[in-house]
């Protein structure tokens, strides 16, 4: 029932405060899961006090547990344990502070909590958080390495001396966070953006030691596993040993099985590599040195050559061929000319026997008309006409008689 108040009559703190009381005191006994925090025993007295947080969300309440049903749980509970607890809500109107009384608790079931995770690990799996083409290439040789780890960890002495042993000279940016509990995720993800943004560091190392289930769940958090899906840095996931799985292994670019397995994959063997070069400079050397061998082999070859071992031999071999041909071309051009002058004075004498002035010379002439003409008929001239008369040596002058026919 609501109460009746005015600035003129208003309520007294105490009437207010056992109205809460009253009201909250009628709820009854709940089954409540979170994880403890902040447990501590009072002085003389048997009253457990802690925080229950929630477990996805930052809100948590304070409970008080007698001692004895405290140290009944098996096997006992401690800071960071998730927990079912059947408490009663109470509301302490003197205090004026709300408390859940717990009377039992019981551990989380493990098969309850992997049941969560592989809920989880599917929803980031749908959105390819998971996928292998987000994965980014490490540098062969990273410079500054950033680690995220426990202070004093065991870890953090597994990832600094592996690898400082295999690579003297790789740096280390450190930042420590809680590694279990209720603020490990938050913690490494503050870390996380800390090495992210830090230009120096090429890749980063999320390491701790093996643990149990409920130690590790902080590496399945959901907000963690998105942080590192985001992270421009190639990032590494070194958690627990070969058997534990966190989802963070699933989104993380490399999965190292221990904090020692990711500082031997983050960085080369100096050692190693050294031998590597010595190996690849012999190698080299061997196919240089063959080459050599074989072209020198190949120039022997070529100068051995009769045109090269004796080239003036060859010349000299070339020069008599010319000079042969040269010979047998005047001899042939000279034959030709002898049997072509032959011809020619036989064709010569020919022409000269058919000639009309070898004709002449025998005794013979021409006579010939006043326009030129041969006489060749009686027909031609008529007594009187005027004729030339040709000889060998000349013309002269005839006058026709008489004509008369044969």
């Amino acid at each position: 029932m609501a109460l009746e108040t005015s600035p003129d009559a208003p309520a007294a703190v105490r009437t207010i405060a056992n109205g809460i009381a009253s009201w909250i005191n009628q709820l009854g006994a709940v089954w409540v899961e979170g994880q403890l925090t902040d447990v501590s025993i009072g002085r003389g007295t048997t009253t457990v006090f802690g925080t229950l947080r929630d477990i996805d969300a930052d809100i948590s309440l304070r409970f008080t547990c007698n001692r004895r049903v405290f140290e009944a749980v098996d096997p006992p509970v401690t800071d960071g344990s998730r927990v079912v607890v059947n408490a009663k809500p109470n509301f302490f109107a003197r205090r004026g502070t709300l408390a859940l009384a717990v009377n039992e608790i019981r551990h989380v079931g493990i098969g309850e909590l992997l049941a969560r995770i592989e809920r989880l690990k599917q929803l980031l799996a749908a959105e390819g958080l998971f996928a292998s083409y987000r994965k980014k290439a490490l540098p062969f040789l990273p410079h500054t390495i950033g680690l995220i780890c426990g202070r004093d960890s065991a870890a953090e002495r597994d990832v600094l001396e592996n690898a400082k042993r295999r690579w003297p000279a790789v740096a280390f940016r450190v930042e420590y966070a809680s590694v279990q509990g209720p603020a490990a995720a938050g913690e490494v993800m503050t870390a996380l953006r800390k090495l992210d943004v830090d230009e120096s560091v090429e890749v980063i190392v999320i390491a701790r030691g093996g643990g149990s289930l409920e130690d590790l769940l902080p590496f399945s958090d959901e907000g963690l596993i998105r942080a590192v899906s985001q992270a421009r840095t190639p990032v590494v996931s070194a958690i627990g040993h070969e058997p534990d799985s966190p989802l963070l292994d699933l989104v993380a670019d490399l999965r190292a099985s221990t904090p020692t397995d990711a500082a031997k994959r983050i960085v080369p063997d100096v050692r190693e590599e050294l031998d590597g070069v010595r190996l690849l400079r012999e190698r080299g050397l061997r196919a240089i040195t063959g080459w050599l061998e074989r072209e020198r082999h190949a120039l022997a070859a070529i100068r051995s050559r009769p045109s090269l071992a004796a080239p003036v031999t060859d010349l000299q071999r070339r020069s008599d061929e010319v000079a042969a041909l040269v010979d047998r071309s005047r001899r042939t051009l000279t034959h030709r000319l002898d049997r072509a002058s032959d011809d020619i004075t036989h064709r010569l004498a020919s022409v000269r026997a058919l000639s009309p002035k070898a004709t002449l010379e025998r005794g013979y002439s021409v006579l010939q008309l006043a326009d030129g003409t041969a006489v060749r008929e009686v027909a031609q001239v008529a007594p009187g006409d005027l004729l030339q008369a040709r000889v060998s040596d000349g013309r002269f002058a005839v006058e026709v008689k008489s004509e008369e026919n044969t």
